[in-house]
């Protein structure tokens, strides 16, 4: 039987300033702007919940007491996901980056999972991350990421990958159809001793040229699926009906 999410611990990268959004989000972390009867964290959490997922870590920065009050309101009301979901908060000291945030917020474990799931705590991908799980049957397999394909890549990094689907090169924003990086990652904790050491520390742009350098094998797992990122101003606009479009199975 493949793993599931229930073997695998989740870590949202919610520390980003959000200076985009500061005229419309004046003082709230970007994963706290209200979407639809709740912040938008609340509806990444009641999706990882709906497959089956039952740890998260939320890595903070920016105003880290808003989320941290919000998740300890959740554990005594549970309104927006259940209780059952395990949810703890790690502040960063200082800005660090998307993967040096990431290793501060699994730092004080004493054991790792089966993996680590990575995702960004400003967007959202109407899929099944369950999918990316049954990839670990496959022991020479050290990490998925998650490729989305879109009608114009002109805002986001690409995702090259080779005949078999490992990944080859992140390539550099284009016009034009392409599989972008949604910002979900699957990784084995036996890579993090692959990473480097520097603070800040970037998963597109010091992390995943790194492992690429020492011959790690990373997955892309390409979909063709819904996806938002409410960082621009005019993403945030859509959010709502973004939600009510594709998440109405999670409304109240």
């Amino acid at each position: 039987m493949p793993p599931g999410l229930d073997q695998i611990t989740a870590v949202i990268l919610s520390g980003g300033l959000g200076t985009r959004l500061q005229a419309v989000l004046p003082h709230l972390p970007k994963p706290m702007a209200p979407i639809a009867g709740r912040p938008f964290l609340g509806w990444i959490l009641a999706y990882l919940q709906h497959q089956d997922l039952q740890q998260v870590i939320l890595s903070t920065g920016y105003r880290a007491e808003i989320i941290a009050t919000y998740i300890a309101e959740q554990g005594r009301h549970a309104t927006d996901f259940s209780a059952t979901l395990k949810v703890s908060c790690v502040a960063e000291p200082e800005p660090l980056g998307t993967a040096g945030g990431f290793i501060q917020a699994i730092s004080p474990r004493a054991a790792s999972p089966l993996a680590w799931l990575v995702l960004n705590g400003d967007s959202l991908v109407v899929t099944d991350y369950r999918a990316l799980a049954s990839y670990l049957q496959d022991e020479t397999i050290d990490g998925i990421i998650l490729g989305v394909s879109v009608p114009d890549a002109a805002r986001y990094g690409s995702l090259a990958s080779d005949d078999q689907g490992f990944l080859t090169q992140f390539a550099e924003k284009r016009a034009g159809e392409g599989v972008i990086n949604a910002g979900v990652y699957l990784l084995r904790p036996r890579l993090l001793a692959q990473f480097p050491t520097q603070r800040p520390l970037s998963f597109e742009y010091d992390v995943f040229p790194c492992l690429l350098a020492q011959q790690a094998r990373l997955k892309v797992h390409g979909v063709t699926a819904p996806f938002l990122d409410i960082g621009p101003p005019a993403s945030l606009a859509q959010a709502e009906t973004f939600i009510q479009t594709h998440f109405h199975f999670l409304l109240p």
